[in-house]
């Protein structure tokens, strides 16, 4: 093969006899190949690419920067998941959810943990209901204890199913809780049951102010002032802004999202009650209306298990309804009491089954993953103006979750 005869500019011809040219790793000319024009419209496209580069890396930065640092109390996994969903990334934090959950399963079999054997036991040696009283005696409780609910699981741990009382107004337990494994597979771990009478209890529903955001004159937190007589409060649901919930919210007046026939719904009403149905069926606007929060569908309706419970696409995206994960949900007795459910490990179908054994006669699913659900009840036994939070089961969030500033909406319970 011939040498290849050097060019005056420096360059190579082409090799004599059909050689093949030494392909340039580049794909545009060398810098001593172009004039001195070319190289100057060059210098100033490449300095605008980066000029553009850098802007868009300090606003993605500044974006991520403010989801880490706003109020509240959520941790930067929830925080950083948020701002993903709120830059139309949810699909991404939902495949992500999905890879870890398999690459993670919750355990099958195996036995509770000893701290959670001890919660369990401490309802074993709560007091039943009392006995008709007899002529002299003293008045019975308002609200005596309820009986023990079946427990998925049998035999029956020590305590297991058995209420006792979480929160107390005048000597009456209107806030009352028990814990049971959820399923005959997932024995290693717990969910947790509440009873709130409907008669001794006012509720307050709250935006959060990223979920819903906006302006309203219910605060996005229970402040200091407000808390005389609060004795629980519970999450809310799937988030309204990005459809997830497939519903609205609604107080003040105002409406997020749009308040769907069919949907699973909180009402709240001036009184202080609280109703949940279906809207448009069992529930919708009137004047005595104040707030009103709807999430996906019923999961029990007409005291039974909804025949759909297991339908992959209804309770989450994708298969998740069918994920042992955290969840939540909220029901409804015959007599209006209110029935809360929080799991460690609970599907679609388990979440409803337990809100059905616990007398729920309608209930809905509320939020679901480690970050969102919640139970807390608190005591003001010490100091009335400003009674403890206890988580009813351990989550992501402390119990005072609520005492800052919360991102997403919630409800807040008071004894009447």
């Amino acid at each position: 093969m011939t040498i290849a005869e050097r060019q005056p500019d420096g360059g190579t011809a082409e090799p004599p006899g059909g050689g093949r040219r030494r392909r340039r790793l580049l794909p545009w000319k060398h810098r001593r190949d172009l004039t001195p024009a070319q190289r100057r419209r060059r210098r100033i496209a490449v300095r605008g690419t980066l000029a553009v580069l850098l802007v868009l890396t300090g606003v993605v930065g500044w974006s991520v920067g403010r989801a880490l640092t706003y109020p509240g109390t959520d941790s930067t996994q929830a925080r950083l998941a948020e701002w993903a969903r709120d830059h139309e990334l949810g699909f991404v934090v939902d495949r992500l959810e999905d890879v870890q959950y398999r690459m993670h399963p919750p355990k099958v079999g195996g036995s509770l943990s000893a701290d959670a054997l001890a919660r369990m036991k401490a309802t074993a040696g709560a007091t039943q209901a009392a006995p008709p009283a007899r002529p002299g005696a003293p008045a019975q409780p308002l609200v005596p204890l309820r009986a023990p609910m079946k427990p998925p699981v049998g035999p029956a741990l020590p305590g297991e199913g058995v209420y006792r009382t979480l929160a107390a107004a005048r000597g009456e337990p209107i806030v009352q809780g028990t814990y049971v494994r959820p399923d005959a597979e997932h024995t290693s771990y717990e969910a947790a049951v509440a009873w709130i009478s409907g008669k001794y209890a006012r509720f307050q529903l709250h935006p959060g102010f990223k979920e819903p955001g906006g302006t309203f004159d219910v605060p996005p937190t229970i402040p200091q002032g407000q808390r005389t007589g609060l004795v629980a409060t519970w999450n809310g649901g799937f988030r309204i802004t990005d459809g997830g919930s497939r519903g609205g919210f609604y107080l003040d007046g105002k409406t997020d999202g749009e308040l769907r026939d069919g949907a699973a719904s909180e009402v709240f009403y001036k009184d202080g009650s609280i109703r949940i149905g279906e809207w448009g069926r069992d529930v919708r606007m009137t004047p005595q209306v104040v707030g009103v929060r709807q999430c996906l569908e019923l999961m029990v309706d007409g005291g039974k298990v909804v025949p759909d419970i297991d339908d992959g696409d209804k309770w989450g995206v994708s298969d998740q309804s069918r994920m042992y994960v955290p969840r939540s949900g909220v029901g409804v007795t015959a007599q209006g009491d209110i029935i809360m459910v929080v799991g460690q490990a609970l599907s679609a179908e388990t979440l409803a089954d337990l809100m059905q054994r616990a007398g729920a006669v309608r209930a809905m699913p509320l939020d679901m993953n480690r970050a969102w659900p919640s139970f807390m009840s608190y005591d003001g036994s010490r100091d009335p103006a400003d009674p403890k939070p206890t988580n009813i089961l351990d989550f992501e969030d402390p119990p005072d979750r609520y005492y800052t500033q919360a991102t997403r909406d919630f409800v807040a319970v008071y004894a009447r």
